[in-house]
């Protein structure tokens, strides 16, 4: 469906990290098959944000972007600077391609372009990922109640956390995952892994950045982990990594593998930010999850572990239960009750069965508007 003649423009925002990035692709990737469009995205100008984005095929525009704290800080002065130089650059991008909305993915990079675009009069749809909205999401969603501007929310308890002023603008629509973990082939996992016919796979994630917890209890356990299971281990891109082992394989970044690794394995040992714990209900997996904590976080992973333990999908190791013996408690209790992992699996597989990335996607396309009279093209 083509809204105007010409070529429809769409912007995407969004980005720090890959959980920021990857679930936007995934709404992107929908739109795209699904609407006549151009798609692009404003992200920040330094780090991973460029590389991802032009690795899945749309076009980036780089933005200063300031980093949003809640404390004290002599930072937040020079970042105040590089906010108002992201909404200038932004403003300017924005104001020459013109799109009709634009949708944001969340993180510090996403507030500039967020109201440089209500500064335009553009449609403005912010989705949040975690259990509670963080800051970027609560200053984001002003400039979204405008118009057909829309606030998406992953969990019904999220919508309840906004005024209720801003409750009609309020969807509750899950997180976008990307469509190859629904697609996955646990035969290729377990190809690429080198997997022994009746070899039970234990998946360790760690991050792309890695989780050093995480990795140095896997590291402490091995002997134990690899007796009932092939460990294959995401350690992420830190030195002084473990070597490979008999039924242990470590690898520092998985991406276009993963969907099928996941696929293939019986138990997920990983952090609990939202791409991860979505992710692994999409493929279904009882999870194990040591939620990042402390004061170097808001409290979203301990939010997000929660919530899928009280649905049943998840064991949540708490900080002060993190030792090699709470870690082999938990993974060896799972291996040895089948009926457990089952029901924690099926449990998973209910939260993760709508598909977030086309249920956004439907929304964004709503929230456009009816198309101009007398123009065609591909319909929803």
């Amino acid at each position: 469906m083509v809204y105007r003649k010409g070529m429809l423009n769409i912007a995407f925002t969004g980005g720090g990290t890959g959980g920021h990035i990857y679930p936007g692709l995934a709404v992107a990737a929908y739109l795209k098959r699904e609407l006549d469009c151009r798609i692009f995205w404003l992200g920040s100008s330094l780090g991973m944000d460029r590389s991802i984005v032009e690795g899945a095929g749309l076009e980036f525009f780089g933005v200063p972007a300031g980093k949003l704290r809640r404390h004290f800080s002599l930072k937040n002065l020079s970042d105040l600077f590089r906010v108002l130089g992201g909404f200038l650059a932004a403003r300017r991008i924005l104001k020459r391609e013109r799109p009709a909305l634009l949708f944001s993915k969340g993180g510090f990079v996403s507030v500039p372009p967020c109201a440089a675009a209500a500064s335009l009069g553009i449609t403005v749809v912010t989705h949040e990922s975690d259990y509670s909205p963080g800051l970027a999401t609560r200053i984001n969603a002003r400039f979204a109640r405008r118009g057909r501007g829309r606030i998406i929310t992953a969990y019904p308890e999220t919508a309840e956390r906004f005024p209720g002023a801003w409750r009609d603008k309020t969807l509750v629509l899950g997180n976008p995952v990307r469509p190859e973990f629904r697609t996955a082939d646990p035969r290729r996992g377990r190809a690429f892994v080198g997997a022994a016919p009746g070899d039970r796979i234990l998946l360790a994630l760690g991050g792309s950045q890695g989780a050093a917890e995480l990795n140095r209890l896997v590291g402490e356990s091995l002997g134990e982990l690899t007796g009932p299971y092939l460990v294959v281990h995401q350690t992420g891109r830190v030195p002084g990594g473990l070597s490979p082992a008999p039924r242990y394989k470590p690898y520092p970044y998985l991406n276009a593998e993963l969907p099928d690794i996941l696929a293939a394995a019986e138990l997920v040992l990983c952090r609990s930010g939202a791409g991860s714990v979505w992710e692994c209900a999409t493929a279904g997996k009882p999870m194990i999850l040591l939620p990042l904590a402390g004061s170097g976080t808001r409290g979203d992973q301990v939010e997000n572990a929660a919530f899928f333990e009280k649905a049943g999908a998840a064991l949540v190791l708490a900080p002060d239960r993190r030792e090699k013996a709470d870690l082999l408690a938990a993974v060896m209790g799972l291996a040895e009750d089948g009926e457990r992992r089952a029901a924690m699996a099926a449990a998973a597989a209910r939260v993760g069965a709508a598909d977030g990335a086309a249920l956004i996607a439907r929304a964004l396309m709503e929230a456009l508007g009816p198309p101009d009279p007398g123009t065609t093209g591909k319909g929803p």
